[in-house]
């Protein structure tokens, strides 16, 4: 086949691929993880259900594949944010920010079953460690610098550092968000030894 028709066929497939799990999602946020069938799913994307199970098995491996998009894009996002030109301290402080306004903006998927099978998932677990290391490795190069605290390897306060953003999950506001940066900078800055 020309090249041009392979490539054709293969945006036609992305396209599918992107519009099945973009209304996967939706859907499950309008109806709950146990709600929503393969049927809806082809009939929101307007594709017949064989073609559906072309691309995926079932609603679960769906939605996997939708949060595995999701996390690599926020992965991206907070590399960008990381290597932006500044010192140690702003660059924590802007991945903090990034990463604790993505986990709050994270309640929107409300759905605690939802929540909890796509956090099963391994996906998950390395894309912590990633970063994990991230943030170490701003730690560590701030802690050279004076910038933060030296009397905790940096290794443990990326991981103080991420159990405390957890904690944005639940906080009221955006601003409620900013405080909780600050308190956590605050908590690993070179003032804060004693």
């Amino acid at each position: 086949m020309p090249k041009l028709w392979n490539e054709t066929i293969e945006a036609h497939r992305r396209d599918v691929r992107e519009a099945i799990l973009t209304h996967t999602s939706a859907l499950v946020a309008e109806h709950g993880l146990r709600s929503v069938t393969m049927s809806q799913i082809a009939e929101k994307v307007g594709i017949g259900r064989a073609t559906l199970y072309k691309y995926f098995p079932d609603v679960e491996t769906i939605l996997l594949a939708w949060h595995e998009r999701q996390i690599a894009g926020h992965l991206e996002q907070l590399a960008q944010v990381r290597d932006q030109v500044g010192e140690p301290a702003a660059r924590l402080r802007a991945v903090l920010g990034a990463y604790a306004h993505i986990s709050h903006r994270s309640r929107e998927h409300g759905d605690g079953a939802l929540v909890a099978f796509l956090h099963r998932d391994e996906q998950v677990g390395h894309a912590q460690q990633q970063l994990h290391d991230m943030l170490r490795d701003l730690l560590a190069e701030g802690a050279r610098t004076g910038a933060f605290r030296a009397d905790v390897v940096p290794d443990e306060l990326a991981t103080y550092c991420l159990h405390a953003v957890t904690a944005a999950r639940e906080l009221p506001s955006e601003d409620a968000v900013h405080r909780l940066v600050m308190v956590i900078l605050d908590a690993v800055s070179h003032t804060a030894e004693g």
